[in-house]
């Protein structure tokens, strides 16, 4: 049981470190930057969520513009450190059969302080957002346009 959650750790991990290098690949003429999003939350609001931007975020970095990296999401260069090192360890258990960070990972304490920080973060954004665009560029930015 525990080996197959390590096991799909990794592949997650995986996933969310090359489908934004796959996107970087094809993103000639910054189609990203004018492209519809597919979070739902901001199709029905306009708003975007607290993880909306992480895939731009990531393509960014791999494009190596860590400005528009954080510009796009705070976290995504930091996301892409946690999959790397997630990625690292959690083979290192499967192959040594011993579990190295569960204290850290596993820790209440720390997903409280995530999680302040990400509602902190959002409330930011969202300000941001609302000062920064029209009703109507806000409408556009979802379904309803």
């Amino acid at each position: 049981m525990k080996r197959d959650r390590k096991i799909f750790g990794i592949i997650g991990a995986v996933i969310t470190l090359v489908i934004p290098f796959f996107l970087m690949l094809h993103n000639q003429n910054n189609h990203l930057e004018t492209d519809q999003s597919l979070c739902p939350f901001k199709m029905l609001t306009g708003f975007p969520c607290p993880g909306c931007g992480i895939t731009k975020s990531l393509v960014y970095f791999y494009e190596g513009d860590l400005y528009k990296s954080l510009y796009y999401h705070i976290l995504g260069p930091f996301v892409v450190l946690f999959c790397v090192v997630t990625i690292l360890v959690l083979l290192a258990e499967l192959i040594t059969k011993k579990d190295y960070l569960n204290g850290i990972l596993y820790n209440k304490k720390l997903a409280y302080v995530l999680a302040c920080f990400l509602i902190f973060y959002q409330i930011v954004r969202i300000t941001y957002f609302v000062e920064n665009n029209t009703y109507d560029s806000i409408l556009k930015e979802s379904i309803w346009k």
